[in-house]
Formats: structure tokens, C-alpha cells, sequence
């Protein structure tokens, strides 16, 4: 007991009889003060006094999928900065090998009496059934599964195939694919929906022309190599991260990039001004997106009924060298049955435009 009021005190601050005062409810002791001692024995990981356990904590889980993927640590910087503005202090759950799963995750935030939780991966439907009847505030930021009853911001996916596509086709290419997440995964069946959309008003037959990765380097090189192999001229991309993998599927391939095969990603990660080209993406507005999510998830805090809205953000299209204007390739790759050039093994009809 003594180790544990030395503990926190040392973390808040103050004397050990002040955080005695708060332990033992007495008086004496501002609500900011009892406030900071109550976060300090969660972030250390102490048990709460039994009288005190029904007080939230001033703590925000952020649940992020991974954070090998650039966006991931950018996002959790952005939301994390906005929510120790607001004095709460952000908790970081990210699933890793051996380590916990997000069920665990749900769990032990529910422990810990969290003010609230920004999910930047996937809900089981036990964990939002969970949630919904503990009433603990919600928020989805790019989440990767629709979930009725928590409001979600997101980027707009149709919006970014459509400028993506309309990129592409000025630039001469017909021979256009589009590479994504797995086919469950809610943003990717999103920009699939889109892109199905943005063919056909081309005038092309999007059959053919998807390819589905994980969300990695060799995901996107294998899965690009497949369309390419069928005559993709340029990919719109999930992921920067799946665009960089397409663009070495299409140099092993033996073609130039951006010459003979242009790429477009998503998300504008760090340092995508800096690779072998500099990567044409579509931008995600981070910064925006976790501002409006903290406050979406501030207004359930105080007390305000959770709107299930979905706040769509529109990307910006950053250009730079990974697309050009298309011209024929030396050489056309052939499906491993001797099928000619053309998604799907087939020539594709020329578009009529995109009106």
C-alpha cells in the first residue's frame, strides 16, 4: 500500500497524503487533483478503491489493427495529440504476435472504466454487442467493418476510385485494374463497388480487372503480378504500401515505371515523396479526420446520445511520378495458358468516356 501511494503520487505530483485523501474519499481535494490520482492508478495499473469504480476514467483506448502500415502510427498520432489536448490520456492497443487480441483489448478497456474507445480495426459482433450494452462511447476511423450504432469517419473510397480512374483514363490508359484489401474488408469492398461503377461508365467490363492482397509489400507484388500478367497498363492501389508492391511486380515483369505501367496508391504515408518514382496517391486527411472523431466521441462523454452518422472526408489526388501518359509496351506478358493482352485475357472494348 505504502509502494503504491508513493507510486502515484510521484506520477501526479503530490504528497501521499493528498492521494490517501482521494483513495479514502474524504475531503479536501480538488476535482482536478482526485482527477489526475484516479488516472494515475489506471495508467499504472492499479485497482481502483471498490467506492470508486464506478467513475470513468479520464483514458481513450485507441484500437489500431497493426502499425506496420504507416497510416496506422500517423493516425495515432493525430487522434492521441487531440485527446491529451482535451486532457485525457490516450491508451494504445495494437494487435502483435503473442500479444493480446482486440477481443482482450475490449475487455481490458472495459476494466479499466475508459471514457471511451476509437477503433481503427474491425468489431467482432460479440465485442459490438458488448460495447452498445455497456453504453462506453464509440467511434470507427477507417474501421475495417460497418457496425450500426457507432458513429464513423472515414475517407470517402468512392470519391478516391473515381479521381483515381478519371487520373488514369486521361492519361490514355484503358487497361485499367484496381488492387485492394480482402474482399471483407469494408473500404476495399467500398472502392470495388466504385470502381465496377467507374467502368462501366467508361464504357469497359470491370469482370476481371480486381485484384484482393493483405494489406502488405509481397500481398500487393503477387496480386499485381496476376493483373499484369493479364495486360493492366495501371493500377489504382488500396494502400501505398500495396502500390509499392505492384510497382516491383511490374519491373519484374520487365516493364518501366512510369512508362510502361503507372500506379496510383492511398493514404499519402510518410516518406511516399521519397521512393523510385515518387508515388502519385490519393491523400487521406489524417489530421481532419482524427480532429472530427475526437469530437464525435467528446459529445458521447458528456453526455450526448451517439448519433450513428458516417462522416465521409474527401482525399486530394497528390500527383507525382508513378503515372504517365500510356504507350504501348514493348511486350505484352501472357497469362501462364498463352492468353493474349487484355484484363481478363481478353482485349477490353475501347471507352467512350467518362460522362
Amino acid at each position: 500500500m505504502t509502494r503504491r501511494l508513493a507510486e502515484v503520487a510521484r506520477k501526479v505530483g503530490v504528497s501521499e497524503a493528498t492521494v490517501s485523501r482521494v483513495l479514502n474519499g474524504r475531503s479536501g481535494v480538488s476535482d482536478t487533483t482526485r482527477q489526475a490520482v484516479l488516472t494515475a492508478l489506471d495508467v499504472l495499473g492499479y485497482e481502483r478503491p471498490t467506492q470508486l469504480r464506478g467513475v470513468r476514467a479520464r483514458l481513450v483506448g485507441l484500437v489500431l489493427p497493426e502499425l506496420q502500415n504507416p497510416i496506422f502510427p500517423a493516425l495515432a498520432e493525430m487522434v492521441g495529440g487531440a485527446l491529451v489536448q482535451l486532457g485525457f490520456t490516450p491508451v494504445l492497443c495494437t494487435r502483435s504476435a503473442g500479444g493480446l487480441s482486440e477481443a482482450e483489448y475490449v475487455t481490458m478497456l472495459l476494466d479499466q472504466q475508459v471514457s471511451g474507445v476509437v477503433f481503427c480495426g474491425g468489431l467482432s459482433a460479440e465485442e459490438h454487442r458488448q460495447l452498445l450494452e455497456r453504453g462506453v462511447p464509440v467511434v470507427l476511423l477507417n474501421a475495417a467493418v460497418d457496425h450500426a450504432g457507432f458513429p464513423q469517419v472515414s475517407t470517402d473510397d468512392a470519391a478516391a476510385v473515381r479521381q483515381a480512374f478519371a487520373h488514369l483514363h486521361a492519361l490514355g490508359h484503358r487497361d485499367i485494374g484496381l488492387l485492394v484489401g480482402p474482399a471483407d474488408h469494408a473500404p476495399s469492398a467500398h472502392k470495388t463497388a466504385a470502381f465496377a461503377e467507374v467502368c462501366r461508365r467508361a464504357g469497359l467490363d470491370p469482370a476481371g480487372r480486381v485484384g484482393h492482397a493483405l494489406f502488405s509489400f509481397e500481398g500487393g507484388q503477387a496480386a499485381a503480378a496476376e493483373l499484369i500478367d493479364a495486360g493492366a497498363t495501371a493500377l489504382v492501389c488500396g494502400s501505398d504500401v500495396l502500390a509499392l508492391g505492384a510497382i516491383r511486380a511490374a519491373r519484374r515483369a520487365g516493364l518501366e515505371v512510369p512508362r510502361e505501367f503507372s500506379a496510383v496508391g492511398f493514404d499519402d504515408s510518410a516518406f511516399m515523396n521519397y521512393t523510385d518514382p515518387p508515388l502519385t496517391t490519393l491523400r487521406q486527411p489524417i489530421d481532419a479526420m482524427a480532429r472530427a472523431a475526437v469530437q464525435l466521441l467528446l459529445g458521447q462523454i458528456e453526455g450526448g446520445a451517439p448519433t450513428p452518422r458516417h462522416l465521409l472526408h474527401e482525399p486530394e489526388l497528390v500527383v507525382r511520378g508513378s503515372t504517365a501518359p500510356y504507350v504501348p509496351r514493348r511486350r505484352v506478358p501472357t497469362t501462364a495458358a498463352g492468353a493474349g493482352p487484355g484484363i481478363g485475357a481478353a482485349p477490353l472494348p475501347r471507352a467512350r468516356g467518362l460522362a
